[in-house]
């Protein structure tokens, strides 16, 4: 059994995969503090929920873009998974050609996400990850990491919108009725929610201009799903797009370990 930790700079993924199917998964705060013995507290106690414990698993693989929690992260498969983590960007083999200027430089999150990406869909291919950050990467025929674009995530643009001008509340990120809000949330709702629209259809469309070739648009990550649906230049929406980047990376390196 695996257990396949992904964290971002807002979240952390736990995912139990038993060998045919992913079998539980939950979402815990990042805290770079945050301990080995505190995340085993907590994990231990949503195992049992789900009928598991700390001793089922005989796999363990981290993802992380936070790297001074990788430390603890280790600790808690080492303390009490006993087993060794396989913890991407330390002498992983990932199978795919990273084909920018320095690839040491790639976040973790996005080279797993072009590998579950392409173990799905027939490339080329652009992902979008809506998370902190909001990420246009490009996934070559090959299954090739290419590059790709780096911008604010919603939620930070929505916070930073609230801090930043006094008389500007914190609203809830929702589709809004109509573009032209008629109050001051509204218009708050519709600048982020269509302001991002634009950007995802904008970027594309610069993207595939520039690749003068046909891409398949793939959209993951939390807020991901507000999106799809909205704009034609979405193609397919993928919550299990990093996991699965995930789970094929453990099996092309397992048999080495």
């Amino acid at each position: 059994m695996l257990l396949a930790i992904e964290q971002g700079n807002t979240n952390t993924l736990f995912a139990v995969h038993d060998g045919e199917a992913w079998t539980a998964q939950w979402r815990a705060a990042t805290h770079s503090s945050r301990t080995a013995d505190e995340y085993a507290v907590w994990l231990s106690q949503l195992l049992a929920m789900a009928g598991l414990s700390l001793g089922a698993f005989d796999g363990c693989i981290i993802s992380s873009v936070v790297p001074q929690s990788i430390f603890n992260l280790r600790n808690l498969a080492r303390r009490y998974l006993h087993v060794e983590p396989l913890v991407i960007g330390e002498n992983v083999d990932l199978g795919i050609p990273v084909r920018i200027d320095k690839p040491s430089e790639a976040g973790a999150d996005r080279l797993v996400n072009a590998i579950g990406a392409s173990v799905v869909y027939p490339g080329p291919l652009i992902v979008i990850d809506s998370g902190t950050a909001t990420t246009f990467d490009v996934i070559a025929a090959d299954g090739g990491f290419e590059g790709g674009v780096i911008a604010p995530g919603i939620n930070l643009s929505m916070e930073a919108l609230h801090n930043a001008a006094a008389k500007l509340p914190r609203v809830a990120i929702q589709k809004p009725q109509r573009v032209v809000g008629k109050d001051t949330v509204g218009a708050m709702q519709s600048g982020v929610f269509w302001g991002y629209i634009a950007l995802i259809e904008g970027l594309v469309a610069r993207i595939k201009a520039e690749r003068d070739e046909a891409l398949t648009v793939i959209a993951t990550g939390g807020v991901a799903s507000l999106f799809h649906g909205a704009t034609n230049s979405i193609d397919h929406f993928d919550p299990d797009l990093t996991i699965r980047g995930l789970l094929e990376i453990w099996r092309r390196n397992r048999s080495a370990r």
